[in-house]
């Protein structure tokens, strides 16, 4: 009989735990939110920061969706990529511009913001992982430029012969670091001239990586003409930098006609006047694996609104 009784005692302390522990668990539900990064412009060019969520539609594969999330800049911290080209071609343009990306970072950076850097060429080398500064970064190139086998390298180990692996680059990043960063803005500066030749990824899946965590991809290229005329070469890395920032909501720029202050002013302006949209999907496949084509429109007529192409429905 004492022996029934410890019995029951000890299973009873087992149902007032275990009932306690359901109390106090927090529920986890699995919700499809698409999440879309908006840039919306004037018809004259001005950026647009005091819209709110009735402003905006969202078509999914010609379908309206239902707007359930909406944040703007200010309401979200950045996770902010830069991905740079240290191929032969390229380094050069990235010692001179040093300072100034170091300006840029200390302009656009705040508290809660993060900043990681990439070095590429036949190796993907990781230099700063979620700095807070700029002078983070810079001191992490000089370094590197000193001793680049001392910094990790990202992505699975491949021989690469020839020197610019773009694409391995962009993918590998974002998969690996960006994606992991939690409810943030995400943004991708690439200093490169999109003269790929080495990956195992091609543009398509870093066009994709970059959809699906909805990542601005922004891209900065600086292309060696041959006798001050583009090769073929060249013309193909102009519309790799292109595609990639235009179909994931950025802005390419040609780093030799701009001026680099310029440049980098307008993407600060731009990094400030983000709009965070999402939505949960009516389609009724929500991981078939179908690409589906996004429209995102402002109500108000003449509004120009930059945004992802589409995503994966990985």
């Amino acid at each position: 009989m004492r022996y029934c009784r410890r019995c029951f005692t000890v299973l009873a302390l087992f149902i007032a735990l275990s009932q306690a522990a359901q109390q106090s668990a927090p529920f986890h539900a699995e919700v499809n939110l698409v999440n879309i990064t908006a840039i919306v412009r004037s018809a004259d060019g001005k950026l647009l920061t005091n819209l709110n969520r009735d402003d905006f539609e969202v078509m999914e594969d010609g379908v309206p969706q239902t707007i359930q999330f909406f944040a703007r800049e200010t309401e979200l911290p950045l996770s902010l990529g830069l991905i740079m080209d240290v191929s032969e071609s390229q380094n050069k343009f990235l010692k001179r511009h040093t300072r100034d990306v170091e300006t840029f970072l200390n302009t656009v950076l705040r508290p809660s913001d993060q900043v990681f850097t990439l070095c590429f060429g036949n190796h993907l080398r990781l230099i700063t992982d979620g700095a807070s500064s700029g002078s983070s970064v810079v001191e992490g190139l000089e370094q590197f430029r000193n001793d680049p086998h001392q910094f990790p390298e990202i992505g699975p180990k491949e021989d690469r012969e020839l020197g610019t692996a773009l694409y391995d680059a962009v993918y590998f990043f974002i998969t690996e670091k960006l994606k992991t960063t939690g409810e943030r803005r995400r943004a991708l500066l690439v200093f490169s001239d999109g003269e790929e030749n080495s990956s195992e990824h091609d543009l398509l899946d870093a066009i994709e990586a970059a959809q699906n965590t909805d990542t601005v991809v922004y891209c900065i290229r600086y292309t060696q003409k041959e006798h001050g005329q583009l090769t073929a070469r060249n013309k193909y890395g102009i519309r790799v930098m292109r595609h990639m920032a235009g179909l994931t909501g950025g802005a390419d720029f040609d780093a030799l006609a701009s001026h680099l202050e310029t440049v980098f002013t307008q993407i600060v302006d731009e990094l400030r006047a983000m709009y965070q949209i999402g939505y949960v999907s009516s389609n009724v496949h929500p991981h078939d694996g179908s690409f589906r084509k996004l429209i995102v429109r402002c109500k108000q007529p003449g509004i120009i609104v930059r945004a992802k192409s589409g995503y994966y429905a990985r």
